[in-house]
């Protein structure tokens, strides 16, 4: 791929990454107006649409992101530690953000599927608090944004070297 097509690529990915932290953040704050009754660590709360459509989005968007960033990035394998200590520089930094990538990917969706859940029509729920699901979820989105723009660079500089 070209230099304007990945820049284009790295754009689109930071993109939707961002505009899916934001939407994990305004989910947070959606959830956070609906009516809820605390006394210590017990809480009951009502769900709120708003949030449940908002964490949605951007857990749609979030997996996006990252099926963009490894489809077009590409695959560099590495089957053994020999092979990784032997290998580039460039290509050890592909693999660590490939599994940064995912790592962040796991842990943000998780976050961001939880936070969504809470706020299904049919969950009025009391029980322990667990709050900022969502807003760390959508945090967790621009770090997501910052991996997948170096995994995908490192990889394409990767497979530029090789000669691919």
């Amino acid at each position: 791929m070209g230099k304007l097509g990945g820049i284009f690529v790295c754009l689109l990915i930071v993109a939707m990454d961002v505009a899916a932290g934001i939407l994990g953040i305004e989910a947070e704050i959606a959830q956070n107006k609906v009516r809820h009754l605390r006394l210590w660590v017990f809480e009951c709360k009502s769900p709120s649409h708003q949030a449940f459509l908002l964490g949605l989005a951007a857990a749609a968007l979030l997996g996006a992101a990252h099926v963009l960033a490894n489809l077009l990035g590409g695959c560099m394998c590495i089957c053994s530690r020999d092979e990784l200590s032997t290998s580039s520089a460039n290509k050890q930094l592909t693999v660590a953000c490939f599994f940064f990538c995912w790592i962040i990917l796991a842990v943000g969706l998780g976050m961001l599927v939880m936070g969504t859940l809470s706020n299904h029509k049919s969950r009025t729920s009391c029980g322990l608090t667990r709050h900022h699901f969502l807003s760390i979820g959508g945090i967790l989105c621009f770090v997501h944004a910052l991996f997948s723009v170096a995994y995908y660079v490192s990889a394409a500089a990767t497979a530029t070297a090789s000669g691919k």
